[in-house]
Order: C-alpha cells, then structure tokens, then sequence
C-alpha cells in the first residue's frame, strides 16, 4: 500500500499545497452593509478619496468622489500638511487688496461648512437671518478662493461628480444620490469658472455655494438640491501637475466627444427628476451658449451667466433710470457701452436691445444705441466671421466711429451716458474714462459687474473720486461704502442673487419645462417694484438684501405670471392660485418655500411624554 501511495504522490505532486494551513478568525476583508453616503458619513468604513473604484461601483459611491483615487500615502501627505499649517492649505488669503477676500472671510467660512456638515437646518437659518452679512461669505468672493483651492479644502462629499470615465454609466450613478426628490439642480464643468480660469473638478465650489443661495433666498429644501460637475479634464497645467488635484488629469474633451458626455448628462438628470430646474454655471464661453440653446426647447434650463446676468444688469439699468427720475421706457434713449463679447457680456447686450424694442425701437435703432467691445475693440458689422449671436447685437459703423476703435477714443466721440463692465479683465475702466463720463453726462451709469474682486472694471473709490456724488453705481463683487464731503455713498452690488432664486422658484411651480425669454424679461423688470423711496433717494439702483426672501418671491410671482401668459403653467393650484389673484398667488409661493426651523423628529404624543 505504501507504493501505492507513492505513487499517487508522485503523479499528482504538482497539486500539493506548499505551505501549510493555520485557522485565523481574521479576515481581511471588512463588510460594510451600508451603501452611498452612509458608508462616506461612518468614520469606521469611510476611506474618502481612498475608496478603490470597485468599492465606489459596489458600494453606490460612484459620483459622489472626486473621480481620482488618493492612496493612504496621499491622504497622509494632506493631512500632515494641514496639521503642520495651522490653518490649514488654502485657508491663508492669498492677495486680500486684488481678490476681496481676507483671512477672516476664510475663517469665517471654515466655520460655516463646518456648521453645515453637522446641522444643516441651523446652517440655513444662520444665514437667512444675517444673509447680507454671510453672502459674500457662502458665495463671491470667497467662493472663488475657496474653487481655486478645492482640492485642498475638500473634506467630505457634497454634490455629485461626473467625469469622462463615466461615460455610458450616467443614468445608474444618478440613483447613487440618495433623494428621489430634487427641485434645482446647479452645473457646471468648471471652465470658467468667476473669471479665474479653467479650475476642473476644483469647480464644484460654485454649484455649492450657489445652492446654499437657492436655499437661503429662494425658500428650495437642502433636501431637495444637487449641485454636480461634470470633469471633461482640464487645461490648467498647474492643476494636472498638482499631485492633491483629485479631477482628472488630462486636457479637456472637445468637439463631440464633449457634447456626447453633456448630453448623457442631462438624459441621465432629467430622466431621475423631469420637474427639476437645471441651471448652467461658469461654462466657457465657446459652450455656454450652445449648451444653452441645445437643451431649452427640451428641459427647463437657464444659464445664469447668460440669462441671470442679463437679468440682473437690465434690472439695475432700470434702477438707474428710477434713480434719475425717469421711466423704464427711457431705456430707449441712453447710449450704453458693454464692454466683453464673453456669454455674460452677450446676455446682457441683448437683454438690453429686446428691452429697447419692447419699449418701441427698432432692431436698428436700438443696436445703434448699444456700443459693444471685445478684445480688439469695438465690434461694428463691418467685422468679418462675426458669430450670429454677436452679429445680433452689433452696430452698424456710421461714420462717427468705427470697428477696431478702442473704448477711450469711442466715450470721447459718442458720450455714453452708461458704462458696463463683463470683460473679467481687471481695470479697464481707467481714470481717464472715468473721467471722460463724468464730464459728458450729467448722472453717468458705471456698473463693473465682473467677478471676483480683482477682476472689476474699476472701483467704487476711483468712480467717486472722479465721478464725485453725481455717479450712479453699481458693481458685480461687494465694494466698501465711501464718504466724500462728508457723505457716504453706498455701492449697489449688482448680483445675480436678486434674480435666479426667483428665476428657479417661478419656473420649478409652473412645472412647465422652460424658462423662455419673457420669464427672463419678468424677472428683471420686477426688481425696480421692491426699491423704496428713500433707497432711490440714496442712489440705489437694487433693493435692500435684507429682504431677500421677500424679492425671490416678487421675481418669481412675475415669472409665474409670464409663465401662465405663455401657456407655461401646468401646476394645476397655482393656476387657481393665479385665479384668484395676486393675494392667493403670494401665498402660495411663500407656502412652498422652506424655512429652516425644528421640527419634531417623533411623534408630538411621545414627545411630551419624554
């Protein structure tokens, strides 16, 4: 028997364990029974940008990480930084005097995520009672510091993440996010993002910020909203080479390949939540019109660069004129520079010229009264390959002035009497035009509405010490009051914020799928309604912050009126809402919007009880 067994040894010894068994009742592998944001919210199994990509497919955490896995070494290295920092990297103001953005504003802003990350209903609450305080906070400026710096402040998930190796995979990471409810959903692939450039996956900090905004003065439950970016790569060199940069590191998809990954996107979105609003945010300029237009006739899309900002400085134009005593229809005879052909300086212009014709000019005649200015100057129909859009606003040359000619040569020659920045490009509004306006009207208009701070046109200093008192200004990041002769002059912040929480809330309770042209229109005529006597007295052109809720409400009661003049509501109480007059129809809108307060967890009964 014993050559039998060797035998057998010998004909099967390459089956032969060559180490020996020893029982263990450790396993290497931990089960979680958790999925998605349940496992990224337990400190035991949360592993954050550690998690392999089968753990995010088999867990439900695709879409809700940066795509780029980060080794233990990496975390290690990031978190070593940050402890031996102090502050923390990215939370040190890097030029306060250029960016508007201090050392205290980051703290400050530290201190709110850290409060929202723990109780989001007293977050909320926080900034609806001091919203004019803590907005330039949450949103620009400080939000655009807190983008450039995203990869090094990033701590726990908030919004979700689509990149380009997620094509064909959309629509099933869609259910990854836990609510089946979403009301507004914010975008963007983080091209442009305030005028700082192409920041990549970085660019979720905006979607953020901008959501709190939709919550604090437009009344949309926290539960409800999503802010996403779509990461096609990026072309910022610095970033690919920056090894804590968590987006994808190669350059960005172009062409189709571009718009095959939005367009599963938005199948994907609206497919999970048809009745959700989806605005476009910091697109580059060659996407955000296309983007805009592909999508509107089909989904209820709006671009806030485009539409918002359009919104925003028609309405502040308005103001202006109620400042000078004089009607909205007195659009028609103020000649006005736009100065940048980029989308927000598109958007304006022809907010600016259908004003002008609702108001009784022609296309002609009200082109002849808007000066545009791109990079090489003034854009006139004379300028060859000029695309549709621009030709759209573009004037006619008539002697006067002519294509090409720079923006001091052309205030000397027509005197304007209104000078909008949109350029992003710093202060191009110099001294000698300021000057210039000041002499050749006698309520000069100047509004640099770039974003952030750095990137304005002028300051509110330089126009009251040239403008003096007679200046009506306004401008797109926050700017100190200055005292001239004893009187303080207050700067108008000519800010989307007026504009697209009212914008969303409107067409998200028409549930009619579009926010056409009129809708935006409504919306920027409503805002000369909510200044009062004594802030037009001031020289305000935009109402009081304060009362943010309050305006939300009016803009979007006068988009749901547009809506319903269109054929746009198909929400069958607000159409008896709107029945029965303005009344009912503000009551039901401030009925649907969330207030951040307690609300029992158990049931009243067994709450008295304990």
């Amino acid at each position: 028997s014993s050559s039998i067994f060797d035998a057998i040894q010998k004909a099967y010894k390459s089956d032969l364990p060559s180490t020996a068994y020893h029982a263990t009742d450790v396993s290497d592998c931990v089960i979680s029974r958790s999925r998605g944001l349940d496992v990224l919210h337990d400190p035991v199994f949360n592993k954050g940008t550690g998690h392999s990509l089968v753990e995010r497919e088999r867990l439900g955490l695709r879409g809700l990480l940066p795509p780029r896995v980060l080794t233990m070494e990496e975390q290690l290295e990031r978190n070593m930084a940050r402890y031996l920092s102090g502050s923390g990297p990215g939370l040190v103001a890097e030029d306060p005097e250029t960016s508007g953005v201090t050392d205290d504003m980051l703290r400050k802003w530290t201190m709110l995520t850290e409060l929202q990350d723990r109780n989001e209903t007293l977050f909320y609450r926080l900034l609806v009672d001091n919203f004019v305080e803590m907005a330039p906070i949450v949103y620009t400026p400080t939000v655009g510091h807190v983008c450039k710096n995203y990869h090094k402040l990033y701590r726990r998930p908030r919004g979700m993440f689509f990149c380009s190796a997620d094509k064909g995979q959309m629509s099933t990471m869609m259910y990854n996010w836990p609510s089946d409810e979403v009301s507004a959903i914010v975008v963007t692939d983080g091209s442009r993002i305030l005028g700082l450039g192409d920041l990549g996956a970085n660019g979720l900090g905006i979607p953020v910020g901008k959501l709190d905004l939709y919550v604090a003065a437009g009344g949309f439950d926290p539960r409800n909203v999503l802010p996403c970016v779509i990461d096609v790569g990026t072309n910022n060199k610095e970033l690919r080479e920056d090894t804590g940069y968590m987006g994808m590191k190669h350059p960005r998809l172009m062409g189709d390949e571009y718009f095959a990954l939005m367009d599963e996107f938005m199948n994907a979105v609206t497919t999970r939540w048809p009745r959700a609003v989806v605005q476009f945010e910091d697109f580059s300029s060659d996407h955000a019109r296309v983007l805009l237009e592909r999508y509107r006739d089909l989904h209820c899309v709006f671009n806030d660069d485009i539409q918002g900002t359009a919104a925003a400085a028609s309405a502040g134009l308005i103001g202006a004129l109620q400042v000078k005593g004089r009607p909205a229809s007195a659009i028609t005879e103020e000649k006005v520079v736009v100065m940048g052909t980029g989308s927000a300086g598109v958007g304006v212009a022809t907010m600016i010229i259908r004003m002008m014709m609702k108001h009784g000019l022609t296309h002609r005649e009200a082109t002849s009264r808007l000066y545009i200015f791109d990079v090489n100057g003034l854009v006139t129909q004379s300028r060859p390959d000029l695309e549709d859009a621009i030709r759209f606003l573009a004037r006619e040359e008539d002697g006067q002035v002519k294509s090409g000619d720079p923006l001091l040569d052309v205030v000397k020659k027509v005197k304007p009497t209104a000078l909008l920045g949109l350029t992003g490009a710093g202060r191009l509004f110099t001294d000698d035009i300021l000057t210039l306006m000041s002499n050749s009207t006698e309520r000069p208009i100047i509004m640099p509405m770039s974003n952030p701070t750095s990137r304005l046109e002028c300051t509110h200093e330089a126009v009251r010490r040239i403008c003096g008192e007679r200046a009506i200004f306004s401008c797109g990041s926050p700017q100190p009051d200055v005292t001239i002769g004893g009187k303080t002059f207050h700067a108008s912040q000519a800010n989307n914020m007026y504009i697209f929480p009212g914008i969303a809330l409107g067409a998200f309770l028409a549930r009619g799928n579009v926010v056409s042209d009129n809708m935006i229109v409504a919306a920027a005529e409503s805002l000369r309604d909510m200044i009062t006597a004594e802030e037009v007295a001031k020289g305000h052109v935009y109402p009081d912050l304060h009362d943010i809720r309050k305006i939300s409400c009016h803009v979007a009661e006068e988009v749901i009126k547009a809506a319903h003049e269109e054929g746009h509501v198909i929400n069958q109480l607000l159409i008896q809402a709107l029945e029965k007059g303005d009344k009912e129809l503000r009551r039901y809108i401030i009925s649907n919007m969330y207030w951040p307060e307690y609300k029992p967890l158990v049931s009243p009964r067994l709450s008295d009880v304990q």
